[in-house]
């Protein structure tokens, strides 16, 4: 639990330092376009939807809006992934620079191979999310509660085995993250709550992987080389 409570103190400690900042800048603003543009496909979808005029098409409009806005919200996990992908390893490498000095230089899987992970995790949990929205639309309560079930399993999965990916293999980065279960969950966890919070959520693709680096070199085993 330590490990836990570290890897996620740990990423607010660096926030504010230069080479830190260019990967969460660059990651907000991923994000922040992002959620922009889920809003506004959302937004012009339920117009669509909606139309007509009188008292029935402004309700309709409103109740729209919501279930729009909560749609963007729902389907953000995915892109919050894919925009991890993108700075994953500008992230990792300045945690690493600070923290875990004495590390050999990372030589894991190819690029091509973290590539075509990172791609098809994201297309999976979006297909997933849109599998499971008209659940969450017609069931908030229901619905709340499985977009953060989904989203702590995708960002603790995928964004663990993205930062060790850089340091082994994709199966052994797989079987690490199996071993180190709890761990991962309890992160992605925190870090799907932060998903669902306008502004926090778009902290989540570098403060993940910065939180999931420190997990990598501070479990029981010791760090990953």
């Amino acid at each position: 639990m330590s490990a836990v409570i570290a890897s996620l103190f740990l990423p607010l400690d660096q926030v504010f330092d230069r080479g830190f900042r260019g990967p969460l800048l660059k990651g907000m603003l991923g994000a922040l376009l992002s959620l922009a543009g889920l809003i506004a496909l959302a937004g012009w979808a339920m117009d669509a939807l909606a139309g007509g005029t009188g008292w029935l098409a402004t309700a309709a409009g409103v109740l729209g809006g919501v279930a729009g806005l909560f749609a963007a919200f729902w389907l953000f996990v995915p892109f919050a992934l894919a925009i991890a992908g993108l700075f994953l390893d500008e992230t990792a490498a300045a945690v690493e620079r600070r923290h875990y000095p004495g590390l050999p230089p990372a030589q894991g899987a190819s690029l091509a191979a973290q590539g075509v992970f990172n791609v098809t995790l994201a297309l999976k949990v979006l297909g997933l999310n849109l599998v499971l929205l008209p659940v969450a639309l017609l069931l908030p309560l229901l619905g709340g509660a499985l977009l953060w079930m989904v989203a702590a399993v995708s960002l603790g999965h995928g964004l663990f085995e993205g930062v060790a990916q850089r340091r082994m293999g994709v199966a052994q980065a797989r079987l690490l993250r199996k071993r180190r279960e709890f761990s991962v969950l309890a992160v992605g966890g925190v870090m799907a709550l932060l998903a669902l919070v306008p502004l926090a959520n778009l902290l989540v693709p570098v403060l993940g992987t910065a939180a999931m680096t420190h997990l990598l070199h501070r479990g029981a085993d010791g760090p990953v080389a």
